[in-house]
């Protein structure tokens, strides 16, 4: 049976709600959501890979004879150090290996993603430990900020400027596994909201008074009152007895408020995370677009860029040190066992291993991968089935509607920064407004993800429109996505559909793993989020050269996102939760 033991503060009294404490872990979680998605923001999606070129292309010589620097060529763009149409490629030698600069920037993040992928994994046992939990999200975020700030001392000039590839690694593995680490705290601070918690001690209550009525026992064992006083754990069975929930109509009715309420307060705080960080990486994109276009996008320009996000990454990080739950005194603790009472001393006090939680890290993602784990689970599973193609359908839809207002509608290099502003501004008002909306039509998390995976959908749908001989003949200025009016419309309206996903996304995902084993689960689901990221632009990709038109590619996407709905309506919802409070993996790998 799996538990949660409450360990309070020094003083505290575990019998009353500390709404004071929970605000404070509440604060420190959207203080390291606003730290570091700046780093996203401003040198993930933008900077960083056109740095990583300007630092190659700065070391690199000119096709075919290889002897004249780029640097020289005359028709090199000032804002993006990229060449213009016809002019003679740009390589680089890295060891004995010539390579093309653009290459370089993409072999960099491909083996970073790699990295990623293999850390976060390693790391799922070690953050499911509470006590390290906060510990290692601190030991990446310093990792990342700090790859990210030496972009400020290492100029193109140096023999040694390849080591900026390294520390891009570094500063992306640092992000991707802080944030499975902060968002394994998404379900614990859900649980803590005044709501939730008076739910779930309603729900008790009725349990309670409905089993003694039956004449029945519950698994809810009422506490003395030596156990109830301060300094002693209170024990909250996550595994109830529901049997009598199907009998009694007033249980049901106090378990479904109660599953309403957690699903309401997990997508609320997912959102507002979400809208925390959007808010700081807009701020900080155009205090770095300043220096970037004064100095005519020279390569200083850009590391100074780069630099700017982890010195803000760093800085704002240093809330969260203090208001997260400490690591010395874990306010969630999972105690398992083969049955209740039995052997719980024992998993709780067994000795703390780092290399053992790394190798069986491993070893259990094998066993959670097996059949008969799929079907325990089998909902979970499905979510993240539909996940795998929503993420990337989400992020291809992005990357090529951005290629299509630069090579079909010619926007210039301005014209697509300003939509990279706009859509992140309403991406915070469709994360705020989302929550608000949900709460006045009474709609579950499920629900609001299908309609926002339909409403992103038109936008692709509308792209297709352009084939109409109307559109294309010049009829009309307006329509089809031909104009950059358009563009800047959509911008918005993606956005806003965009950064509500992005935050209702990860709450469902909330609902469906088992507690205690939150990073184990979100490190599984940045996993899929990256394996599936090369799917919808390589296919993006083929169409284009095939049809050498990418409008075409709006047809696949519109595919792509409906795919995903039918896989997502198929979770059962209530069959998901009980599995996921049921589950406990039995080692057997």
């Amino acid at each position: 049976m799996t538990s949660i033991v409450l360990l309070p503060e020094d003083g505290d009294d575990t019998t009353k709600y500390d709404h004071r404490r929970y605000k404070r872990h509440l604060r420190g979680w959207l203080s390291y959501a606003f730290a570091s998605e700046v780093f996203v923001i401003v040198s993930l999606t933008l900077f960083l890979p056109i740095c990583l070129e300007q630092f190659a292309r700065d070391n690199g010589y000119l096709l075919p004879d290889r002897t004249q620097p780029c640097t020289a060529a005359q028709n090199t763009t000032a804002e993006h150090g990229m060449a213009q149409p016809g002019e003679a490629r740009c390589v680089v030698k890295l060891g004995w290996a010539w390579m093309d600069t653009a290459s370089f920037s993409l072999y960099v993040y491909s083996i970073s993603v790699a990295l990623q992928a293999i850390t976060v994994i390693s790391m799922g046992g070690i953050a499911d430990h509470p006590p390290h939990r906060k510990r290692l999200l601190f030991a990446f975020a310093a990792l990342g900020s700090l790859s990210a700030m030496l972009f400020l001392v290492i100029p193109s000039s140096t023999p040694i400027w390849p080591v900026v590839g390294l520390l891009a690694m570094c500063a992306n593995i640092g992000f991707g596994a802080s944030i499975v680490a902060l968002n394994a705290y998404i379900p614990f601070l859900a649980r803590s909201t005044r709501e939730v918690v008076a739910a779930q001690a309603e729900l008790v209550r009725l349990r309670e008074l409905h089993a003694r009525r039956a004449g029945t026992e519950t698994e809810v064992e009422p506490t003395t009152a030596e156990e109830n006083a301060p300094g002693h754990d209170v024990v909250v069975p996550l595994l109830q007895n529901t049997t009598a929930d199907t009998v009694h109509p007033d249980v049901l009715a106090a378990k479904l408020a109660h599953d309403a309420a957690l699903s309401a307060a997990t997508a609320r705080i997912s959102s507002h995370g979400i809208a925390l960080g959007y808010g700081a990486g807009i701020f900080m994109l155009l205090l770095a677009l300043i220096p970037v276009t004064r100095l005519g996008g020279s390569t200083f320009a850009l590391r100074l860029a780069v630099g700017l996000s982890g010195v803000w990454w760093a800085l704002f990080s240093l809330p969260a040190v203090l208001w997260l739950p400490g690591a010395s005194r874990p306010d969630v603790r999972i105690a398992l066992a083969a049955e209740p009472g039995e052997g719980e001393d024992e998993a709780v006090q067994e000795k703390w291993n780092a290399r053992r939680e790394i190798v069986g890290a491993w070893k259990r993602l094998g066993g959670m991968l097996r059949w008969r784990e799929i079907k325990r689970l089998r909902n979970t599973f499905v979510y993240l089935a539909a996940w795998f193609l929503l993420s990337d359908g989400f992020t291809t839809i992005t990357s090529t509607a951005l290629l299509f207002g630069k090579t079909t509608l010619g926007m210039p290099p301005s014209a697509l920064i300003l939509i990279g502003v706009l859509s992140p501004c309403a991406g915070i008002l469709g994360s705020l407004a989302w929550p608000i909306i949900q709460r006045r039509l009474a709609w579950s998390n499920q629900r609001i993800l299908v309609l926002l995976l339909v409403l992103a959908s038109l936008i692709p749908a509308y792209g297709c429109l352009g084939f109409l001989p109307v559109f294309q003949r010049g009829a009309v200025r307006f329509g089809g996505l031909t104009t950059w009016g358009e563009m800047y419309v959509l911008a918005v309206y993606f956005g806003s559909v965009y950064g509500a996903f992005q935050g209702y996304a990860r709450a469902f995902y909330a609902e469906l793993i088992p507690l205690g084993e939150e990073a184990r689960w979100y490190g599984l689901f940045s996993i899929t989020d990256k394996s599936s990221s090369f799917v919808g632009p390589l296919f993006v990709g083929l169409i284009a050269d095939t049809t050498g038109n990418i409008r075409y590619a709006f047809f696949f996407l519109v595919f792509m996102v409906w795919l995903a709905v039918p896989i997502l309506m198929s979770v059962d919802v209530e069959r998901g939760r009980e599995d996921a409070r049921q589950y406990v993996y039995d080692g057997v790998i």
